[in-house]
């Protein structure tokens, strides 16, 4: 047979013959006076197993050891391994599936996907949406809990629900939001600047502060400010600082006894 009609024969295309010649799944037949190659039966026959192997899951790696005469007898254990990690898969896909479900039976928001609990956040605090330094606040959200890990995605999920179950946290932060709107188009000296800062720090859970030190010119820091018109920016720096300084410097020690 000629490469052509094997692969015809097979169900393969010829590019995948010549890639399994390559790897040495497929050994190489004969050759013909006039050069072509000359396919039997027996190469039929470990082709279609190739074929089936990895219609099953299995890696070209792993064929090439199913192949073996040495490791012939390994066939059931790999199969096994196979379906082990094929129930694993199907675990995830349901878990994921039932994730999904989920965000769409609550309603996705412009920022999703995200977690149930910061969907559920974000509903409790829709009627807030239509100030922009609030849209730019669910932005951020979103992007922290991306990038943060299972037991922060947490903690910062649990530390926030609380505040905005909090009616004056709410008006704190509707109050906040109006007046980093307003400096949209301010100076960065803008007076009210300080104001915004100190209004940004009464919202923000102490708890979410004072974990750990802030460091001002962490990349991601720079990147925030970036995003911002040159007074919103100052605010939320001047924030950080605040919070810097009043939040994670420790307390001074207690007087010796008298």
């Amino acid at each position: 047979m000629r490469i052509g009609e094997l692969a015809d024969a097979v169900g393969v295309t010829t590019r995948a013959i010549r890639h399994y010649h390559h790897l040495g799944l497929l050994p190489e037949p004969e050759r013909l006076s006039n050069g072509y190659r000359d396919y039997t039966l027996r190469h039929a026959v470990v082709l279609a197993r190739i074929r089936r192997l990895t219609e099953l899951g299995l890696g070209l790696g792993e064929v090439r050891d199913v192949l073996a005469d040495d490791v012939g007898k390994d066939l059931a254990e790999v199969l096994a391994e196979l379906d082990e990690d094929l129930a694993r898969q199907e675990a995830a896909l349901r878990e994921r599936r039932a994730r999904l479900r989920a965000l769409m039976e609550d309603g996705v928001s412009v920022e999703g996907p995200v977690s149930p609990e910061l969907a559920s956040l974000f509903r409790r605090t829709a009627h807030l949406s239509d100030s922009p330094m609030a849209a730019k606040d669910r932005e951020i959200l979103a992007l922290m809990e991306s990038t943060a890990g299972p037991e922060e995605r947490e903690r910062l999920s649990g530390i926030m629900s609380a505040a905005m179950e909090d009616p004056a946290g709410v008006e704190r932060a509707r109050a906040a939001y109006a007046l980093l709107d307003d400096l949209a188009d301010a100076e960065p000296d803008d007076p009210r600047v300080e104001q915004a800062a100190r209004a940004l720090v009464d919202c923000l859970p102490g708890d979410l502060t004072r974990a750990s030190p802030i460091d001002h010119d962490n990349s991601f820091l720079r990147a925030l400010y970036a995003d911002f018109a040159p007074a919103q920016a100052e605010a939320i720096r001047r924030t950080v600082q605040i919070v810097t300084r009043e939040r994670n410097v420790p307390s001074p020690p207690p007087d010796p006894p008298a």
